[in-house]
């Protein structure tokens, strides 16, 4: 067994614990839970969600990315480009909310099974794990391996430019192998907030670390963003 696949199992025992600890960028109210819980809106061709990212450690707009649902069918196409029409990688999804090709990494990754973009459960003590494989974009033979601990902290109303929704607060704790073989001990920490009622999040808080082979105790960080609803439909 090499270095990298020890650290990788390794790494997915703190899943439950390191996960607990949110990024914090975010505020929102904490509200109790809905009754009825509300349901997640279904897709349409034509919906729409614009974001605008930001660097959260300089503030620094990075820019606004629009999200359209180009088509629904065996899959689902939501289309995504920037604001001045330059066309992203799509986000693919097979059911609603369980996503096979994601953009929002550096490297466009696909999945297989695919992963839950949400929690299944809309409580605030819903949690579980999910074990899957991935491949980066142009490397489909490349299957590595990706464990997520996914866990509701509460419902919440937060305000984003878009105006004020009530939203699930939940946290991804993300161990994965990287493609890169000097790489080890990946990790990615997500904090989500999903509005149900726009079938999407309406914030999103991201970083992660790494460290490189050979040299386990040194962590190098990754960027750290942020993205807010600006608009939908």
């Amino acid at each position: 067994m090499n270095l990298s696949r020890r650290t990788f199992i390794a790494s997915a025992a703190l899943a439950p614990v390191a996960c607990g600890v949110p990024l914090s960028f975010e505020r929102g109210t904490p509200v109790a839970q809905p009754n009825p819980t509300p349901a997640i809106r279904a897709p349409q061709v034509g919906q729409e969600w614009t974001y605008i990212k930001k660097d959260v450690f300089d503030g620094k707009t990075l820019g606004l990315i629009r999200e359209r649902v180009a088509s629904i069918g065996s899959t689902i196409t939501i289309e995504r480009s920037t604001q001045d029409g330059g066309m992203l990688p799509s986000e693919i999804q097979g059911k609603w909310g369980f996503v096979l090709t994601d953009p929002q990494w550096p490297h466009l990754l696909s999945f297989n099974p695919a992963l839950p973009l949400w929690p299944l459960e809309l409580t605030s003590s819903w949690n579980k794990q999910f074990n899957t494989k991935y491949s980066v974009g142009g490397y489909s033979d490349s299957k590595l391996n990706w464990q997520e601990y996914m866990s509701a902290h509460g419902w919440e109303q937060i305000t984003v430019p878009a105006g004020t929704f009530l939203s699930l607060r939940y946290q991804n704790l993300i161990n994965y192998e990287s493609n890169d073989d000097n790489k080890v001990n990946c990790i990615r920490k997500e904090t989500i907030w999903l509005a149900p009622s726009i079938g999407r999040w309406v914030a999103r808080e991201a970083s992660g670390s790494y460290q490189i082979q050979g040299q386990i105790g040194t962590e190098i960080l990754e960027g750290s963003y942020q993205w807010q609803l600006t608009s939908y439909k």
